[in-house]
């Protein structure tokens, strides 16, 4: 069953049937990761003569953060390097680490160092992020499994995996980015932070977050581009548990309605988390405060305060929108009797207050409002 036609009641039964990775699946992205890993710690760096050293290599992605949709395997591979000691320096030579990288994948299959293929993304970026490749076996059910390496400064160092980061590394984050006009550019130096803040959420939030992934990609696949990053869908979606639930057993399409509402309201979207850094230092609370006013919509990465994960895009989130408002009159918002599901009772303002949300009329006549929703598209509006 498709999941636009799953009856509310059967979300749990459509995730588990079609979006829980297997244990097969699971086994072998397992695999591939610990070859790509071992292969950058051990044999990608090993002259001592190019005095390069890996301080670690972290598993980021839906693999890192335990929200991998069955079929779709994907990870992200973040390689701490030595001669990386600023955000400046990450800029201004990760191309030749990735060129590198690349370098040595290609020796290594040349000597038959894999038992595996590996197939190269063609770079569509003058200076790239990340070697984008796939590793491929004949024996692997899937058709591969997907990497990003991204080589970083170790901004955090030896962080123990609870509390807040020394403030310094923020400020430090905001002058550089402020100064290289660069906000947002390396969040992959936070990867750990970003996989600490999901990794740890409930199993169920986290089915939540595959099924919303799950309705994101085919709104993808009908609409093309442009449209909002799905982290920012995948943020949306531990926000409103957050504020609309907070209980490891909760209603799966009462989630799913409030993430969709909370999309039709993006022009008011201003969402961010203190969990790793706030307002206590000076220079970190001049520059939230600017951040939290710009303009709507506004989800800050919680891991690094200079990433706006929301974009820039007022027409991506338009768009999603007007699938959004589509999806809410589907069989998957509709109870056994055929009532509606009824949302989470969730602001689209971090630090709002519910009843303020409450007297600001509901997001169908603000997102109608906004948009000039036709009577023949607005037929479908649940009452």
């Amino acid at each position: 069953m498709e999941l636009s036609d799953t009856p509310a009641r059967s979300l749990d039964k459509f995730i588990e049937d079609n979006l829980l990775p297997d244990t097969p699946f699971r086994r072998n992205v397992r695999e591939a990761i610990h070859i790509i890993s071992s292969f950058l710690k051990e044999r990608c760096f090993r002259d001592p003569d190019e005095g390069v050293r890996v301080s670690k290599v972290v598993k980021g992605g839906s693999s890192g953060k335990g929200t991998t949709l069955r079929g779709r395997s994907d990870a992200d591979l973040v390689v701490f390097l030595s001669p990386l000691t600023s955000f400046q320096k990450q800029l201004e030579h990760r191309g030749e680490f990735i060129k590198e990288i690349r370098r040595q994948l290609e020796a290594c299959q040349r000597e038959k160092y894999f038992k595996f293929k590996v197939k190269f993304e063609i770079q569509t970026f003058e200076r790239p992020r990340a070697l984008s490749f796939t590793l491929m076996s004949p024996v692997w059910p899937q058709e591969g499994v997907e990497f990003d390496v991204l080589p970083a400064f170790d901004a955090l160092g030896q962080w123990s995996g609870d509390g807040k980061p020394d403030p310094d590394i923020y400020v430090r984050l905001i002058r550089e980015c402020e100064w290289l006009g660069k906000e947002g550019e390396f969040s992959p130096c936070f990867t750990e932070l970003q996989r600490a803040f999901l990794r740890r959420r409930p199993t169920k939030v986290k089915s939540l977050i595959r099924l919303v992934k799950c309705w994101y990609q085919q709104c993808k696949e009908k609409l093309g581009k442009p449209l909002p990053a799905q982290y920012a869908l995948e943020l949306l979606t531990v926000y409103a548990w957050e504020h609309g639930s907070g209980e490891t057993e909760f209603s799966t399409a009462q989630g799913f309605r409030t993430v969709l509402e909370l999309v039709l309201e993006y022009e008011r979207l201003c969402i961010f988390w203190e969990k790793y850094y706030g307002f206590e230092n000076a220079s970190i609370s001049k520059y939230l405060t600017k951040q939290i006013k710009r303009r709507r919509p506004v989800i800050l990465d919680p891991a690094d305060p200079t990433g706006n994960v929301a974009g820039e895009s007022q027409l991506a989130w338009q768009r999603l929108a007007q699938e959004a408002f589509t999806w809410l009159s589907y069989p998957c918002f509709r109870n056994w009797d055929e009532s509606a599901v009824r949302a989470w009772n969730v602001p689209p303002e971090a630090g709002s207050s519910l009843e303020a949300w409450a007297g600001s009329g509901s997001p169908f006549c603000s997102f109608q409002q906004h948009h000039k929703v036709s009577h023949s598209f607005s037929s479908h509006q649940d009452t």
